[in-house]
């Protein structure tokens, strides 16, 4: 048992020396949106996502009650503004990927005491439910996968894949870009 959790702290700490440039780029942005989600081969997986930021300068909804707008009073919106980017991350191959509104999904800024991961927006897990619930629920795979979870604003993104994901910058935000949340 202590063999396979050094043996899995091991693996972790190669796995988060492989992605870097610009996954760790999208790693350090404050926050970030789901806005693209394809299989564009079988077994493989698309993500586009779009950094956003605090916006002191754009304007919180009118609410309908006097007390909500006591509470939100010195809040501010959190979305992409001019100089945000947009990343592109792809899964050659996976096994499996989950979709789960951000509410209801488990992103604990700790994680849980029995998950090891590394990562902040994009973690790489080494022991995880999600790889827990795998190994138990499915079989025949012909090849080891590790768990890869995106932290977005609108979605949590579970991704069981058999190599890192390639990430690319795609592009900076401009004023044009459509939002669609």
């Amino acid at each position: 048992m202590v063999y396979r959790l050094i043996s899995a702290m091991i693996s972790c700490v190669k796995l988060s020396m492989m992605i870097t440039g610009a996954a760790s780029e999208l790693d350090s942005v404050q926050y970030l949106y789901l806005r693209e989600l394809s299989e564009p081969r079988d077994n493989s997986l698309r993500l586009v996502v779009e950094e956003a930021v605090v916006n002191r300068r754009g304007k919180t909804p009118e609410l309908l009650s006097p007390e909500l707008a006591s509470i939100l009073n010195d809040s501010w919106p959190i979305e992409p503004v001019e100089g945000c980017r947009v990343f592109q991350i792809y899964w050659k191959r996976c096994a499996a990927y989950l979709v789960t509104e951000e509410v209801v999904g488990s992103n604990a800024a700790t994680g849980y005491d029995d998950e090891l991961y590394t990562g902040r927006l994009l973690r790489v897990y080494n022991k995880s439910h999600f790889l827990e619930h795998l190994a138990r629920d499915t079989g025949g795979h012909i090849e080891p996968f590790q768990h890869y979870k995106l932290i977005c604003l609108n979605h949590l993104i579970d991704v069981a894949a058999y190599a890192p994901p390639e990430v690319r910058l795609l592009a900076s935000h401009s004023t044009e870009h459509s939002q669609t949340q």
